[in-house]
């Protein structure tokens, strides 16, 4: 009889994070998988077209069952975000008061919010059956440097429910060595603790290089980002890194291609028309996944950033490693983990998060390399990618721990 994996993600088809690819490998590999999610509205704030609290609730994608609960979409204030991520739990409460799903296990995708994490401890103890934990981002932490909120009081109460949630997870997953340390400082035991990083998609893959219609074909370095364009993304550092770029070599020709949607979008956009430097930036409208190699392949190089910090130090993004599996060299405005892992696999260059002047400096620096010097870059990363992020050695190791438990 297949096993049944129950699977608590607050994100999920169509939007895009990596709990689709993970899920339909499951389902490949012989488990019976059925997600509880909300209704589609990241990064936009509002409800995808088709779907809606009595539209599309029920829904079936690459032999996965998915089971969308009522939740109040994000919008493009704190007030509503918070209001999502409440909803969220308050739906998937009621759920589990009356769900007749028989699962094996449950696996919970943890992308903030961790309060997704409830409903999934909540039927796995009713259940008595493992729960499986996958964290991305860390709380308390990430609502205090997001929010700004340092409030004891608030803050200490985001922590009793991280730790309710952690005493009551049969495993934990995390996307860093850094995670694992942070949450054994909580009194969660080690052996509890596994990283298990990220992977990319399939379709992740080196492409020859090419043209396309988003990204003028002209002398011009050409510089990608691919994905959310939110605050925790710290893109705010690019219109003073394009500024310094432009005083100290106006003879540079950068350019900028921002690929994607999210919260802080406008307000690039706005930032980068009030400093006149439209000739740098290229904003083009979020893609599908899997077009996304096409972009690096008409780019000379890739751009991920992270905002000042410790949490974020922290963090492993999930674009390096779908930059690296595309074997296209990478430009990092990081510090931490990110940063060790570009420098270790020789794929690109890093400059300290924050820092517009070092990224300038690096930014001029990768662009008067060789043709040559850039593909042995991307060659550098699409190895390192293959001996450390390999998807189907990281979904084994998944389906041993699965077995034992």
């Amino acid at each position: 009889m297949k096993k049944h994996i129950l699977v608590i993600a607050q994100y999920f088809y169509p939007e895009q994070f990596r709990i689709n690819d993970i899920c339909t490998e499951w389902v490949n590999r012989g488990y019976k998988v059925t997600v509880i999610t909300g209704i589609p509205n990241y990064p936009q704030g509002k409800y995808y077209d088709g779907y809606g609290l009595l539209k599309k609730r029920r829904e079936v994608y690459n032999g996965i069952d998915i089971i969308r609960i009522p939740l109040v979409p994000r919008g493009n204030s704190s007030v509503m975000l918070g209001l999502n991520y409440l909803s969220f739990v308050v739906s998937g409460f009621f759920w589990n008061l009356f769900t007749k799903i028989q699962a094996d296990y449950v696996f919970v995708f943890e992308v903030s919010p961790m309060t997704q994490a409830l409903p999934g401890v909540w039927y796995a103890k009713k259940r008595n059956i493992p729960c499986y934990l996958y964290v991305q981002d860390l709380w308390p932490e990430n609502v205090e440097i997001i929010t700004g909120i340092s409030n004891k009081y608030f803050i200490g109460s985001i922590g009793k429910m991280v730790d309710y949630i952690y005493s009551r997870c049969t495993k934990i997953f995390t996307t860093s060595n850094s995670f694992v340390k942070a949450i054994e400082k909580r009194d969660v035991p080690r052996k509890k603790i596994e990283y298990w990083p990220q992977y990319a998609e399939d379709f992740y893959l080196p492409l020859e290089k090419r043209e396309i219609p988003e990204i003028p074909n002209d002398d011009a370095f050409n510089i990608i980002f691919a994905g959310n364009i939110g605050t925790a993304q710290g893109l705010d550092i690019l219109p003073s890194t394009a500024m310094i770029i432009r005083e100290a070599n106006p003879n540079a020709r950068i350019r900028f291609n921002i690929v994607g949607d999210g919260r802080f979008k406008e307000t690039l956009i706005d930032m980068v028309r009030s400093s006149n430097l439209d000739e740098m930036f290229n904003f083009i409208p979020k893609q599908p996944a899997d077009r996304i190699p096409e972009f690096m392949a008409a780019s000379d190089a890739a751009f991920l950033c992270l905002t000042e910090g410790p949490l974020f130090s922290m963090t492993i993004p999930a674009k390096l490693q779908s930059y690296m599996a595309c074997g296209i060299p990478i430009l990092a405005s990081a510090d931490g983990e990110t940063k060790h892992i570009i420098e270790e696999s020789n794929s690109g260059l890093s400059s300290p998060a924050g820092n517009a002047e070092k990224l300038a400096d690096i930014i001029i620096d990768l662009s008067k390399k060789s043709k040559m010097e850039l593909k042995q870059l991307g060659n550098n990363a699409r190895v390192y990618y293959a001996e450390h992020f390999d998807k189907e050695e990281l979904l084994n190791r998944m389906d041993r721990i699965f077995k034992r438990c």
